[in-house]
């Protein structure tokens, strides 16, 4: 017993010790920590600038980066700390990647540490459950980030939280800005940010036309612009043949699970009320990088470029939202690039 009481105090000191030296940089297991969900023993991996259990004074903000399909999370670990070297903000902001680790045998086959939760190869970007453990959802997870970073004992000059998304995570983001929980309650204010995913959960059953988004939002090739009188977003004409065009994650019908527990008014209300920021990328009008060519995801435009600006248009002028659209000139499908531009730093690390 009192070696256990000699190492705990060691232990606690050398981790503050790592936190007063600076930020933690390497996508490696030093720079890593594990969440317990549930109460455990589950437990999910994030890569992280700084740790989440040290006091820690000089944390003015944190930047939550979610990887894309790939669960590449050192690499979006990597991807996050290069735009915070570049915004002059790796001292003042406690960098975090979370890891949607899957090993389902069949899509997805990540190797998973001990008591590590492995998430559906798919509806994790959405909210869905765990394989492992079907009462924790991948945005529990997202949660319980929030809700860590948030104590004021530990963090007490935190004045801002972004929780951002790229490809697979750009739909994490969208779908757990309009649905979370805990948005009002952390005492932090919380904004986010949408990039170049493939599809978004709208609001109602309309859907654009082409007047919705601009002409160089189009695929490649010479596409006609639309009349003067065209509307931009209209019933959806193929939904008999595309009976899931509207649900959940494409719409807000059939939710179930984290998103079904706010009726679709509130979630409505949430959606447009929250700081939203849609970063798309110039140049993402290719079908690459996952591209979703389902009937629900075209539905919604031609290209990744299309989608966003068509969904950011219908919550701004039917719902009153405020979302905003930045566009990154030069960007494909890049998260590297979206995140590390000029025009993404003033929104990832707000002063």
């Amino acid at each position: 017993m009192r070696r256990l009481r000699l190492v705990v105090p060691a232990l606690i000191l050398l981790m503050a010790a790592s936190a007063s030296a600076g930020p933690c940089t390497k996508a490696s297991a030093e720079c890593a920590e594990w969440v317990t969900l549930g109460g455990g023993p589950e437990r999910s991996l994030i890569y992280r600038t700084y740790p989440l259990e040290v006091r820690n004074e000089s944390i003015t903000r944190v930047f939550v980066l979610i990887h894309g399909a790939g669960r590449d999370a050192d690499n979006y670990f990597r991807s996050a700390t290069a735009a915070a070297f570049l915004g002059g903000a790796l001292g003042d902001t406690l960098v975090i990647s979370p890891r949607m680790a899957s090993n389902d045998g069949e899509g997805c086959r990540d190797s998973l540490g001990e008591n590590e939760i492995s998430w559906h190869c798919n509806t994790w970007r959405s909210g869905g459950p765990s394989i492992t453990n079907p009462a924790l959802t991948s945005f529990d997870f997202i949660d319980e980030i929030l809700r860590k970073v948030a104590r004021r004992n530990l963090f007490p000059n935190l004045r801002a939280i972004v929780v951002a998304g790229h490809s697979a995570g750009g739909q994490v983001v969208n779908r757990y800005e309009m649905t979370n929980q805990v948005h009002d309650t952390l005492g932090v204010p919380v904004a986010y940010v949408v990039s170049n995913p493939s599809s978004y959960a709208y609001p109602d059953d309309a859907r654009p036309a082409m007047a919705a988004y601009g002409l160089t939002a189009n695929a490649p090739g010479y596409i006609p612009g639309p009349t003067a009188d065209a509307p931009a977003f209209r019933p959806f004409g193929d939904a008999r043949n595309c009976a899931t065009y509207d649900q959940w994650p494409f719409g807000l019908n059939g939710r179930s699970g984290y998103s079904a527990k706010q009726t679709d008014d509130q979630i409505r209300r949430q959606m447009a009320a929250r700081p939203t920021t849609v970063l798309l990328g110039e140049l993402d009008i290719l079908p690459l990088g996952g591209f979703d060519g389902s009937c629900p995801a075209m539905a919604q435009g031609p290209t990744r470029l299309a989608r966003g600006q068509a969904f950011a248009k219908r919550v701004n002028e039917k719902f009153a939202g405020k979302h905003a659209v930045l566009m990154v000139p030069l960007c494909g499908h890049n998260a590297r690039c979206m995140f590390t531009s000029e025009v993404a730093l003033p929104v990832i690390f707000p002063r």
